[in-house]
């Protein structure tokens, strides 16, 4: 509501953009190497952003499949406590990051957009079928006891959404979301059906495991495809993006598997490369 130390509140805001920014910055020199030869025409630039599915920062780790095959009730209600810590609401980054987009990529993440909210449906909107197996799996408050990773994920999220000046980061981020997430919200389903938790409170992960499939395919098409091909600049931005999140990721999966006993295990990834050297 409006009040009177409207002022004071900008100067603090300022100060917490300041910092936000000089962490995102650090974020992004940590990237630099890995963004150098990224391919600058649109063909090139979307095999590369796909094959982020299988070799990008976190991909194939093991945690999930532990997730899917012997975590117990109490372990996957810590796991999805982080999981909410650190949801960001993906239907406002989206909205948030669409502003004064390209027609064609603008028209895409409306698309998406309106998946999320349920296409006009309550009961249909994303955000709350996650709330509501939160509530059916008992899951603490989110935030309570939350890692530092999961909110500092959240944070860069919404730190690259909320300014303008990363708004192509924004893009690559979110469009790596929808290419990475189907498989390991199909495993952490696999968990959840096993443990007996019904379909209608897991119908998150269940939706998320196909839908983004879909979103992944158009998102590529109609948001990375043009937005190149309009500026061969770009290719490298959408890159930080991406690796930024994926990056963000890896972290909160290597404390979550800290945190639950499993500091011995590697990403599957990593154990297929040892075994083919």
């Amino acid at each position: 509501m409006p009040n009177q130390d409207w002022r004071e509140v900008l100067v603090e805001d300022a100060a917490l953009a300041l910092r936000e920014g000089e962490w995102i910055e650090q974020e992004r020199v940590a990237v630099a190497s890995l963004v150098a030869g990224v391919p600058t025409n649109p063909e090139g630039f979307v095999r590369w952003f796909e094959a982020l599915r299988e070799h990008g920062p976190g991909q194939g780790d093991r945690l999930f499949q532990w997730l899917a095959r012997e975590a117990d009730v109490v372990q996957m209600r810590w796991f999805l406590g982080q999981e909410l810590a650190g949801e960001a609401g993906f239907d406002d980054l989206v909205a948030l990051t669409q502003l004064k987009l390209p027609e064609r990529p603008k028209l895409e993440l409306a698309r998406n957009y309106w998946d999320e909210m349920g296409r006009g449906r309550g009961e249909g909107m994303h955000g709350p079928m996650l709330s509501r197996l939160a509530t059916a799996l008992g899951v603490p408050h989110p935030g309570l006891e939350a890692v530092w990773e999961a909110l500092a994920l959240s944070n860069l999220l919404v730190g690259l959404a909320c300014n303008r000046r990363y708004a192509w980061l924004s893009v690559g981020a979110l469009g790596v979301i929808e290419l990475t997430a189907p498989d390991r919200a199909a495993k952490v389903d696999a968990g959840l059906r096993r443990l007996g938790v019904a379909g209608k409170a897991r119908l998150y992960f269940a939706l998320h495991s196909t839908l983004d499939r879909q979103h992944s395919e158009a998102w590529n098409r109609e948001v990375l495809h043009p937005l190149v091909r309009e500026e061969p600049s770009r290719a490298v931005l959408l890159a930080e993006g991406a690796l930024l999140r994926l990056r963000a990721g890896q972290r909160c999966f290597d404390r979550y598997r800290q945190e639950l006993g499993l500091e011995g295990a590697r990403p599957e990834s990593a154990a297929v490369a040892d075994a083919r050297q």
